[in-house]
């Protein structure tokens, strides 16, 4: 698997750096589409009744707080999304059964109260924060206030405790929630025609029954769904990395829907919401009705106004194996959703292509182990793509080298940009716009992050081309 780069080729078996965190079922990419997707099209379905006996409610109003934020603007939607682990049921197939539901995909969708834009906000699972206390229930045992991980309240609380969680974190007034399984999930992807993505090199991935090639390409369901439970076969093996794969796949099922290819395919679009909403629960509030309201109003929205942003996070170095979020960053964000402001300075007069449009190949030339690995997670909370990390094919290198080729030429000043000292190498006969990063002797670490609010929230929107990357 090659990066079509020859300044510094893998060896004929190179070590993968160990990946960080536990395998897991990630259910973000049918939580976040479901949600954007039934608000956005929504508006053009007539089976009105049918949708509507599809979704299943919960009410959750006795477990907030009397005291909750204020909502800013009367317009503004805040949707709360999770991902429910339930393996009973229709969902037995997909692992072994075990009690109760959990989750470890959290995530907020924000749209402006002038129906001109729509924000993504995605919590890392492992997120060590304050939680609120929460009451027992039925067979949840509630929640007492402590420091703890953010996907606890799901546990131990329900629904109801996530969502007290999430608005004593933030500050955000949340007006209705969407709990989703996976089951739906192959279901969504073939009710559009397939999904579009771009892959950097071949995947064989036995254990997620995945094999597709290089290259631009559409995916059915079943491939879908194990494109987006792959993790050691596919980019630096991190979560962070497959959250940041998974929200370009939403991004590109966005685009497929709102292009009009579905919109305009009435059969299409039912089988899509037909499958959508037999996925979901949601409070009593949030019915087919509201998102067919919702869709009429923003129906100029475009993809390009469809923004995914990660809280801003570092791991924690007195809780290893612990996320903490970055402050002020954070609180900016939040504050941002909170009032409904527009984000300044995010499209506007960048010289340098953005990180989130660059994808890196991180390669160790050094023999200090797992240093790749620890450079891969610092360019990722910077927002680059990080699609590889391994050895290089020869060692040492005493200084540490960056390959380009001249498609790849205009995405260099970004990166060397974050690095205290790298060689510049254009490799004139490669065709990839990847850069390689070769680490060598000489390596002091990324320069620190001096990241203004705009800087923190850029993300990613919905028109982001993973080839283009």
């Amino acid at each position: 698997m090659s990066s079509g780069l020859v300044a510094a080729p893998h060896p004929p078996s190179p070590s993968a750096e160990p990946p960080a965190g536990r395998r897991r079922w990630l259910r973000r990419v049918v939580v976040a589409t479901t949600v954007v997707v039934l608000a956005v099209a929504g508006a053009t379905v007539g089976a009105y009744v049918k949708l509507t006996s599809n979704v299943k409610h919960i009410d959750v109003t006795g477990d907030l707080d009397a005291t909750r934020p204020p909502k800013a603007a009367t317009t503004a939607l805040n949707v709360l999304i999770v991902g429910s682990d339930q393996r009973d049921g229709r969902n037995a197939r997909y692992g072994r059964a075990v009690e109760g539901e959990r989750t470890d995909t959290i995530m907020l969708a924000h749209v402006s109260s002038r129906r001109d834009g729509a924000m993504v906000i995605s919590f890392p699972r492992d997120s060590l924060v304050q939680l609120p206390s929460c009451r027992a229930k039925g067979r949840l045992p509630g929640q007492p206030a402590h420091l703890g991980m953010i996907n606890e309240s799901f546990n131990s609380g329900g629904i109801g405790c996530t969502w007290k969680t999430i608005e004593s974190l933030t500050g955000i007034h949340i007006d209705h929630f969407v709990k989703v399984d996976f089951t739906g999930f192959k279901s969504m992807v073939d009710a559009v025609g397939g999904v579009e993505v771009c892959l950097p090199e071949r995947v064989d991935d036995t254990k997620a029954l995945l094999h597709l090639d290089a290259g631009r390409q559409s995916l059915n369901g079943e491939q879908a769904l194990g494109y987006v439970r792959a993790r050691y076969s596919m980019g630096d093996g991190s979560d962070i990395g497959r959250i940041q794969r998974q929200q370009m796949f939403i991004a590109a099922m966005l685009r497929k829907v709102m292009s009009g290819r579905t919109l305009t395919d009435p059969a299409r679009l039912f089988g899509f919401l037909d499958a959508a909403t037999k996925a979901v629960t949601t409070d009593p509030g949030l019915t087919p009705g509201v998102m067919k309201d919702l869709a009429e109003s923003a129906r100029g929205m475009t993809a390009g106004q469809i923004r995914f942003v990660t809280t801003p996070w570092y791991y924690s170095v007195s809780h290893p194996g612990r996320v903490e979020w970055v402050q002020p960053q954070a609180r900016t964000l939040f504050q941002i959703v909170a009032k409904d402001l527009e984000v300044t300075g995010i499209r506007g007069g960048q010289e340098k292509v953005p990180p989130s449009r660059i994808q890196v190949e991180v390669r160790n030339g050094t023999f200090r182990p797992g240093l790749a690995g620890q450079v891969a997670v610092g360019l990722e909370q910077r927002g680059y793509h990080v699609s590889r990390i391994g050895d290089a094919s020869r060692k040492p290198y005493p200084k540490t080298q960056l390959a380009y080729s001249p498609n790849g030429e205009a995405r260099v000043p970004t990166l060397t940009r974050d690095l205290l000292s790298a060689t510049p190498r254009l490799v004139a006969g490669a065709a990839t716009p990847r850069l390689v990063l070769t680490i060598g002797d000489d390596w002091q670490g990324l320069k620190p992050m001096q990241v203004g609010a705009s800087e923190a929230l850029k993300g990613f929107d919905a028109t982001h081309d993973t080839c283009a990357a």
